[in-house]
């Protein structure tokens, strides 16, 4: 029998722990932390062996495969120790996916994956059997042993890329690419942007990539290495054969011979960025042979992410607007640049290597204050204090949503997109966002 080791207790964990159970594995959890009690009776009612708070090792290495949580980095000592005794550690969506003939789309990109996979499972779901998953809802080895559909839409962060090895997705799908988590690729960007393309890596002509041709490091990846996928494109500034693009102010998808447009005025979504997201959403719609009346009529009717430029509530005709989802510059970029009104950006937390400068231009045009929401705001008000009128420090959530109360004004926006991991002061960006949500519904 072979041994399964699952590092981490968390969604992918119990999911993995729970389909190597179903395939005859001999599996062991181990979790450095402590394991929530829904998991813990999981792990008791399937009689699984498990422990918390240590990773006895003994009983990690002498395991035939290793599933690591994405939150593990591989410089840690113990998954370095497995790596040089050859042990495979892989990652979830590597374990699930080999146990499954489902047609799997694989979403990846620095932003606007969430929005993305969810826009594009509300696509098919209509019309074929989808289920979605990766970083989002139950988790993708949980689903697979349920064995309930026949396709996926996957939402994959480069750390679970990182722990691939056969894992093919049909479709994959490259949103953007900017400079995040650099921490984990010894802060080189091209360590980051390869990881991206491991999206790519099993895949054959019979496959296909969804790309943003106006993306700089993508364009300049296809351009130095061999990607064997079918190219599919899209743009808002190019005029493209086969892919999507724009026509006047309609998004015009050509592809196969088959032509599809839609106005950028139906869109459910707001901004440049969700032209994007709906254009990528379409090309995998169409591959996958959904009708053109459900793709236009989904398109417009998307209720969007939470945590990803929310509207929450207007309070005295100021817009509250939850973005707690922006955890990089990039992100940010694109919630400023959607701002209609003078803002009131509420920004900080754990500071992922950001620079910046490249939000600047921005802030002078939309910006007229900055609320830091951290435990270390220096590069923040280092980079920003020559361009507002008002930078002030909060310590809290509540203070900080109290502070934007007073300095917006009729018509204004309050923006809560941080720019940063929200580490220091929550257990993650839901939980930022959720006590924003609430400080706003206090005041």
């Amino acid at each position: 029998m072979k041994r399964l080791v699952v590092l981490g207790g968390g969604e992918s964990g119990i999911g993995t722990a729970l389909l190597g159970k179903q395939k005859g594995y001999d599996v062991f959890v181990s979790d450095k932390g402590e394991i929530k009690e829904k998991y813990k009776n999981v792990l008791l009612e399937n009689e699984i062996e498990w422990e918390e708070k240590q990773h006895t090792e003994s009983k990690v290495l002498s395991a035939d495969v290793v599933m690591k949580s994405p939150g593990i980095p591989d410089k840690v000592a113990l998954v370095q120790e497995l790596l040089n005794k050859e042990i495979p550690v892989i990652s979830e969506i590597e374990f699930a996916a080999q146990f499954t003939n489902a047609t799997i789309v694989g979403i990846t990109g620095s932003n606007g994956k969430t929005t993305t996979t969810l826009l594009t499972y509300h696509l098919l779901k209509d019309e074929i059997n989808v289920g979605v998953a990766g970083n989002i809802g139950d988790s993708f080895a949980e689903q697979v042993v349920a064995g309930d559909y026949d396709n996926y839409v996957l939402e994959l962060s480069s750390f679970q890329l990182d722990g691939i090895k056969n894992f093919k997705p049909h479709i994959a799908v490259i949103t953007n690419i900017s400079e995040d988590h650099l921490d984990r690729y010894e802060y080189k960007y091209d360590n980051y942007i390869a990881s991206k393309f491991r999206i790519t890596k099993n895949q054959t002509a019979e496959d296909y990539l969804i790309y943003d041709a106006d993306d700089e490091e993508i364009e300049k990846y296809l351009n130095s290495h061999e990607v064997k996928a079918t190219l599919i494109p899209f743009s808002l500034t190019k005029k493209i054969k086969q892919g999507v693009c724009l026509d006047n102010d309609n998004i015009k998808l050509t592809i196969n011979k088959e032509i599809i447009t839609m106005p950028i005025k139906n869109l459910a979504l707001e901004g440049k960025h969700n032209v994007k997201n709906a254009m990528a959403s379409a090309a995998v719609a169409n591959l996958l042979k959904i009708r053109k009346a459900t793709i236009r009529e989904s398109l417009s009717n998307f209720q969007g992410v939470e945590h990803r430029l929310e509207r929450v509530l207007k309070i005295q005709n100021v817009q509250y607007i939850n973005d707690s989802k922006a955890t990089n510059i990039n992100a940010v970029f694109y919630a400023l640049d959607s701002m209609q009104s003078p803002t009131v950006w509420i920004v900080g937390g754990v500071d992922k290597g950001n620079d910046y400068t490249e939000l600047l231009s921005l802030v002078n045009e939309k910006v007229k204050a900055i609320i830091c929401l951290g435990k270390d705001n220096e590069k923040i008000k280092n980079v920003f204090h020559n361009t507002v009128e008002t930078l002030v420090e909060t310590e809290s959530i509540n203070e900080a949503v109290k502070m934007a109360y007073k300095l917006a004004e009729k018509g204004d926006n309050v923006l809560l997109s941080p720019a940063c991991a929200s580490f220091d002061l929550f257990d993650n960006y839901e939980d930022r966002g959720r006590q924003f949500k609430a400080a706003i519904r206090n005041l």
